[in-house]
């Protein structure tokens, strides 16, 4: 429960609390000894690295997203303009097969704002909720929404920017977010209107590519823009509720991302990658405090992580059933 609670705090925008070494697990305490002890060289770590290429794997989950991402945003393309009839609406509310789907925070902004609960809003969220809460984290920001692949890309840019010191990115506090979600659903309540959907680039982005652009894109375009030339993935870190709602609903979900310590090298690179990179704390060395560590709900399940790790000490899995994916 404390672990819980912990995850949820840090979704909301608190650091990671700093556990007493007292508190650590005897069998993580003795790794950690023995990692104190043992000198990595750049020769070991160069030679990890290049095995790990060897496999070929380092793009692995990155391309396996990709391509759930494309074909899902696609597939509301294809059956709108083919008229099949497969997936109908946007992602912000759809039917698959005759399954009421709704995003939840857009579901939220709409009974909220509309003062009554809506039959098909609330089956539709049931069905959303149930499969987010099977694959937990903000498993949807980076495996469905189109905007983070764009957001990606922009992000390749911005740090290439950083590198050559043509720019300073700048960093917002995290609880930002969670202070943006309360204003949106305060406005919903007392406008009568969606506010947050008309700036919401998922459903922007969305409705675009299955109707037809239009002015707001240019919205999306300045978020993009933002992200490259100031603030690094400042919408999903910091503005975002739909990242909230999600990480909120996949917080117990059975498939996590697990840390183990034993094997980890410490080189940092997993959290040169992430999103999110404080729920990979426990990757530095000496923070891990049970040999075995599930990362947060604020978790994105993106994969890229487990992609660069060169150890193999990042991982998919399955809660009770020991499965590795």
């Amino acid at each position: 429960m404390n672990n819980w609670l912990s995850s949820v705090k840090v979704l909301f925008g608190q650091q990671p609390p700093r556990i007493d070494p007292a508190d650590y697990s005897t069998e993580v305490q003795i790794i950690h000894q023995k990692k104190r002890a043992e000198k990595i060289t750049a020769e070991m770590l160069q030679a990890a690295e290049q095995a790990h290429m060897a496999k070929g794997q380092h793009h692995k989950w990155r391309n396996r997203r990709w391509l759930v991402l494309i074909v899902a945003n696609v597939l509301f393309v294809l059956s709108w303009q083919l008229d099949i009839q497969m997936l109908e609406g946007a992602l912000t509310a759809s039917r698959f097969i005759g399954f009421h789907m709704a995003d939840l925070n857009s579901a939220l902004q709409v009974m909220l704002a509309f003062k009554q609960v809506l039959i098909n809003l609330l089956i539709g969220t049931v069905t959303v909720f149930v499969l987010w809460w099977l694959l937990g984290g903000r498993t949807f920001c980076s495996w469905v929404c189109p905007y983070h692949l764009l957001a990606e890309g922009a992000e390749k840019i911005h740090l290439y920017l950083v590198a050559k010191k043509w720019i300073v990115n700048h960093e917002f506090h995290r609880g930002t977010r969670t202070v943006l979600y309360g204003v949106f659903v305060l406005l919903a309540l007392l406008t009568g209107y969606t506010v947050f959907e008309i700036i919401n680039p998922v459903g922007i982005l969305s409705r675009a590519m299955i109707y037809g652009g239009g002015l707001a894109l240019l919205w999306v375009l300045f978020l993009l823009l933002f992200e490259i030339f100031y603030s690094r993935r400042a919408w999903c870190r910091y503005i975002c509720p739909v990242g909230l709602t999600y990480g909120l609903v996949g917080t117990l979900s059975p498939l996590r991302v697990k840390y183990h310590v034993q094997d980890c090298h410490h080189e940092g690179q997993c959290r040169k990658v992430c999103l999110v990179p404080h729920v990979l704390e426990c990757v530095k060395k000496g923070r891990a405090h049970q040999t075995e560590v599930a990362l947060g709900a604020d978790c994105t399940r993106c994969g890229l992580c487990i992609d660069v790790c060169p150890t193999g000490s990042l991982r998919f899995e399955i809660k009770g059933l020991n499965k590795l994916l």
